[in-house]
C-alpha cells in the first residue's frame, strides 16, 4: 500500500476516522502521480474533473514528502478552504502516525497586510483624519489588537474603503530590514512563519510576483517574499498564462502616480521637507495628469486597447520626457536628503522605478511585447505585456524549478495537454519536450449522463446578428420555466450582460442579480439564500464560483467565449502564429475558448447529488466544424435537442424531488 492510499484508501486514516468517507480510485491514482513527480523530480500535468478531491491527492502527497512544498492556488477562497478545512483534517489523523504536528503556513499577497510604517504615516497626516473620521477609528482599534495584519480580519471596514489602500504593503512600498518597523512588520512575521513551515500555500499572484522579482535583471540576488522551495503545485493551473503575463510585463497607472506622490508628501513631512518638495511634487502631478491625457481613450470597462508605437513619437514622447524629467527631479531631491533615513531612499527607488518602466513601455511596442492602455472607472492603466510567456515560464520555472506539479479540472481541449502545454513552455518551440513530463487524465467520478443535460436549442440566429437578444430572452425565459429559477446566465461581455439582465427584469418575476451592483460574495450568498434567483454575469463567474445544491440547477452561456480578436494581446498573439506558419484560429482561439466554456459548464455539478441544465445559445457549436473542439472537451452530459427533451430529461433528474415550476411565477 503506498504512502497516500494508507491516507486515502478504502481502509486508510480517512476512512477510520469518518464515517461514511468514500474513497475515489481517481483520488488515490493522482495522488500517486503527485509523489511520483516529487520523487523524481518531474514536471506532472494532471486534469483531475471535478468531485476528484484534487486538493487532498495533493496536499497528502506535499505533507508526506519531506521536502519544502509550495501549493499555489488560484482564488483566495481555495486558499481558505485549505487551511480552514484540509489542513486541520489532515493534522487530525496524520499527527499520530507522524509523531508531530504538521506545519503549514498560508501566505497572501503583501496587499493583504497592514503596513505599519504607512499606517504610522497616516494617523500623523491631518487631512487624513479630516478626510477618515469614520473609518480611521476601526482601523486604530484592529491594528492595535491584530497579530497578523490580515485584511480579512476587518470585517467592519467596507471592501470599498479607499482607506486600506493608503496603509496595506506592497513591493514598491516595502523598505525591508533598514525599515524601523521591520521586526514588528506583518510581512516579516509571515515571511518567517513560511520558512519554519514543511508546506506553503499561496496563490497565483503573489508566486508570479515573486518569481518575477527574484528573476528580473534589476533586482537579481533580491530575496523573495516566498521562501525557497523543492516543489511547486499549481492548482487551477489554466489560470498561469494570464497572471503570468501580468506579472511578467510592466505597467503604470494614475493609481501608481497619485499613491508615489502622497507617500512622498507624507513621507517629506515627516522630516519637514514638506514645503521644499511641494514644487517637485506638483511637477510629477501635473506632467502625469498630461500623460494621461494624452494617451488614446480606452472605452473604461477594462477592455485593452492598443498603443501603437507611432503614438509615442507622434503624440506622446514630450508629456512622456516631462513625467520623466520630473520624476528625475524628485529622485535627486531624495537623494540630497538621505540623511533623514530609508523611507527618503525608498522614494527615490519608486521614482527611477517608475521611470524605467515607462521607458520599457515606449521601447515595448513590436517585439515580443505589445503595448496597451486600459481604463477601469476613473483610473487609466499603459503597459507592455509579453505576446508568449511559453520561453519566460520555460527558462524561469520549468527548468529552474525540481517538481512542478500543474492540475485543474480544465487542462485539455480534445483529449490532450497539447494546447497548454505550448502555452505555458513545457513543449519547446519544436514541439521537443526534454524534461519528460507526466501526463494524468483523470475522469470525474459523477455520472454527467444522469446528472446534466447539454442543450443547444435550434433556430437560434447567430449571436452577433442583430435580434439576437430577443431571441435569447425568449430562449432564456422557456428555460427557466422548466427550472424555476436557479440560473447563471454566464454572458461573454458586459454589454450583453446588461442588455439581457434588463430585459429579464421586466419578464421574470424572481429576483435578476447582476454582477456590479453588489460585491462578489454576496452577490452569491444572495442567490444561495433564495434558492430559485437569476444571476446575469460575466468573466468573473465563469470560474472559482462554488454553488453545490439545488440553488443552482440551470447554467446558460450566452455565446462561445472567444477572445476579443481586438484586443491588442490577443492580435498580437495570432500574429506570431502566423509568422510561424500556424493557423491562429485552430491553435489559440478555439483551445483557448473550449477551456473557458469548459469552466463554465463547471458551474453545474459540483457534487454528486446535483442535477441540471447548460444551455449554450450559440449554435456555431453544432453546426461549425470546429464546433467538435468544443463539444469533445465538455464532459459527457445527455443531449438535448428540443424543449420537450428538455422538461423530460429535467422532471427525471428531479423525480425524486418535489416538482419546481414557474408556470405561476412568470
Amino acid at each position: 500500500m503506498s504512502a497516500a492510499a494508507h491516507v486515502l484508501g478504502p481502509d486508510g486514516l480517512l476512512a477510520r476516522a469518518l464515517p461514511g468517507y468514500e474513497h475515489r480510485q481517481s483520488q488515490l491514482d493522482m495522488a500517486d502521480a503527485v509523489t511520483r513527480a516529487f520523487e523524481r523530480d518531474q514536471v506532472l500535468l494532471v486534469e483531475a474533473g471535478t468531485g476528484t478531491g484534487k486538493t487532498l491527492a495533493y496536499l497528502v502527497p506535499a505533507l508526506l514528502s519531506g521536502k519544502k512544498v509550495v501549493i499555489s492556488t488560484g482564488t483566495k477562497a481555495l486558499q481558505d478552504q485549505i487551511m480552514e478545512h484540509d489542513v486541520p483534517l489532515l493534522a487530525s489523523v496524520l499527527r499520530p502516525v507522524l509523531g508531530r504536528s504538521i506545519d503549514v503556513a498560508c501566505m497572501k499577497g503583501l496587499s493583504n497586510y497592514l503596513c505599519l510604517r504607512r499606517y504610522g504615516e497616516l494617523q500623523r497626516d491631518a487631512l487624513a483624519e479630516s478626510r477618515y473620521h469614520r473609518e480611521l477609528p476601526m482601523l486604530r482599534y484592529w491594528a492595535e489588537h491584530t497579530e497578523s495584519g490580515d485584511r480579512s480580519e476587518l470585517s467592519v471596514l467596507a471592501d470599498s474603503s479607499s482607506i486600506w489602500s493608503e496603509v496595506h504593503s506592497a513591493a514598491d512600498t516595502r523598505i525591508g530590514p533598514k525599515c524601523v518597523h521591520h521586526d514588528a512588520c506583518f510581512v516579516t512575521k509571515m515571511r518567517k512563519r513560511a520558512q519554519d513551515a514543511d508546506v506553503v500555500v499561496v496563490n497565483h499572484h503573489l508566486y508570479f510576483a515573486d518569481l518575477a522579482l527574484r528573476t528580473s535583471r534589476s533586482s537579481a540576488g533580491q530575496a523573495g517574499v516566498i521562501p525557497e522551495h523543492e516543489a511547486v503545485v499549481f492548482d487551477e493551473a489554466h489560470l498561469i498564462e494570464d497572471i503570468a503575463t501580468d506579472f511578467f510585463g510592466v505597467s503604470v497607472s494614475t493609481t501608481r502616480l497619485a499613491v508615489l506622490v502622497r507617500d512622498a508628501l507624507r513621507t517629506f513631512a515627516a522630516v519637514r521637507l514638506d514645503r521644499e518638495a511641494e514644487k517637485i511634487l506638483t511637477r510629477v502631478t501635473t506632467a502625469a495628469a498630461t500623460l494621461f491625457a494624452t494617451l488614446p481613450q480606452a472605452a473604461g470597462d477594462g477592455a485593452r486597447v492598443p498603443l501603437a508605437r507611432e503614438a509615442w513619437v507622434d503624440r506622446l514622447q514630450g508629456p512622456m520626457l516631462d513625467l520623466d524629467t520630473a520624476l528625475d527631479g524628485l529622485a535627486a531631491f531624495c537623494r540630497v536628503w538621505l540623511e533623514h533615513g530609508e523611507p527618503i531612499a525608498q522614494i527615490a527607488r519608486r521614482a527611477d522605478q517608475t521611470r524605467d518602466d515607462i521607458a520599457t513601455i515606449a521601447e515595448g511596442g513590436g517585439g515580443d511585447r505589445v503595448t496597451w492602455v486600459i481604463a477601469r472607472g476613473k483610473g487609466i492603466t499603459f503597459g507592455a505585456s509579453p505576446i508568449d510567456v511559453a520561453e519566460i515560464l520555460r527558462e524561469k520555472l520549468f527548468m529552474r524549478a525540481r517538481s512542478v506539479v500543474l492540475t485543474s479540472a480544465t487542462l485539455t481541449t480534445s483529449g490532450t495537454f497539447d494546447y497548454v502545454r505550448a502555452r505555458l513552455g513545457i513543449s519547446a518551440a519544436d514541439g521537443v519536450v526534454d524534461f519528460a513530463p507526466e501526463e494524468r487524465m483523470l475522469a470525474s467520478p459523477f455520472d454527467f449522463g444522469a446528472q446534466a443535460a447539454l442543450y443547444v436549442p435550434e433556430g437560434m440566429p447567430d449571436p452577433r446578428e442583430p435580434h439576437y437578444l430577443e431571441a435569447a430572452e425568449r430562449e432564456i425565459v422557456e428555460l427557466i420555466k422548466i427550472t424555476g429559477g436557479g440560473a447563471f446566465v454566464l454572458c461573454t461581455s458586459l454589454r450583453v450582460m446588461r442588455a439581457l439582465a434588463e430585459r429579464l427584469r421586466v419578464a421574470l418575476e424572481l429576483p435578476v442579480l447582476v454582477q456590479g451592483t453588489a460585491p462578489h460574495v454576496s452577490l452569491i450568498e444572495r442567490f444561495r439564500e433564495h434558492g430559485n434567483a437569476v444571476l446575469v454575469a460575466t468573466a468573473s463567474f465563469w470560474q472559482g464560483v462554488d454553488v453545490p445544491g439545488h440553488a443552482l440547477r440551470l447554467v446558460i452561456i450566452d455565446k462561445l467565449p472567444f477572445d476579443v480578436p481586438s484586443d491588442p494581446l490577443v492580435a498580437a498573439r495570432c500574429e506570431r502564429l502566423e509568422e510561424q506558419g500556424e493557423k491562429p484560429f485552430m491553435k489559440y482561439l478555439v483551445p483557448s475558448a473550449a477551456l473557458t466554456l469548459k469552466q463554465g459548464f463547471g458551474r453545474l455539478i459540483r457534487t454528486a447529488e446535483d442535477r441540471g441544465i447548460v444551455a449554450i445559445l450559440d449554435q456555431r457549436i453544432t453546426k461549425k466544424g470546429y464546433g467538435r473542439t468544443f463539444i469533445s472537451s465538455l464532459p459527457p452530459a445527455s443531449r438535448c435537442y428540443s424543449l420537450s427533451e428538455l422538461r423530460a430529461f429535467y422532471a427525471a433528474a428531479f423525480a425524486d424531488r418535489a416538482p419546481t415550476s414557474l408556470q405561476s411565477n412568470v
